[in-house]
């Protein structure tokens, strides 16, 4: 049973969800919304857990002197601060002017853009690697890349600055490649997508698919 009932339970919420989405009435849409507050408790208690156990982890790194335990120390102190500042401001610990949001506006939000900052430099280098012309695909996708960047700065107005508005060569390559080509391109990777997760979700529904139950 211990494989049984999550299986039962993951075949009835699913079939409920699908038939709500085709039948939108009575019984279904009670049914649907119960098992949608069922998954935010569930949810909730996840996140719980998860911080929960990054914080087991990080006591266990700092009291065995691992290596980077400093940076576990960190840990613990961001998490008890951020813990207990919004546990102490009650239930308006999120409203503008409260310490919890004094934490979240002058340190959280600067180290986030600082890292996001940072990943620019990891992105310039992964993009010097894909655009070098090593075989043909290669080749067109810089090529492709030249011609909507350039499409996308002052160096369209540089070179062909004389011409009218609407003879603006790289501007109108740069806007079809983005407007006809990349957006088929995406469609076809979501369509994908779509087909994709339709496929699991039925395996998942069915029980063939049961690696989220563990290997026991």
């Amino acid at each position: 049973m211990r494989r049984e009932i999550p299986l039962i339970i993951t075949a009835v919420a699913g079939i409920a969800f699908v038939v709500q989405y085709f039948i939108p009435h009575t019984p279904f849409n009670r049914i649907e919304n119960l098992f949608t507050d069922w998954l935010s408790i569930i949810a909730a208690c996840a996140i719980w857990l998860g911080a929960l156990n990054l914080l087991k982890l990080s006591i266990l790194k700092v009291a065995g002197f691992k290596k980077d335990w400093f940076f576990s120390l960190v840990i613990i102190l961001a998490w008890m601060t951020m813990a207990f500042t919004g546990i102490l401001g009650g239930p308006s610990f999120q409203e503008p002017g409260t310490r919890f949001d004094w934490l979240y506006t002058h340190i959280y939000t600067p180290l986030s853009a600082t890292m996001f900052a940072m990943l620019a430099f990891y992105v310039a280098s992964a993009s010097y690697r894909a655009f070098r012309a090593r075989n043909f695909q290669a080749t067109l996708l810089l090529v492709a890349a030249f011609m909507v960047l350039s499409g996308r700065v002052l160096f369209d107005e540089l070179v062909f600055g004389f011409l009218p508005p609407d003879w603006k060569i790289l501007s109108t390559l740069s806007d079809f490649i983005m407007q006809v080509l990349n957006t088929a391109g995406q469609r076809a990777i979501l369509i994908g997508i779509a087909l994709g997760t339709v496929s699991t979700s039925l395996r998942i529904i069915l029980g063939i698919e049961r690696s989220y139950l563990g290997s026991d």
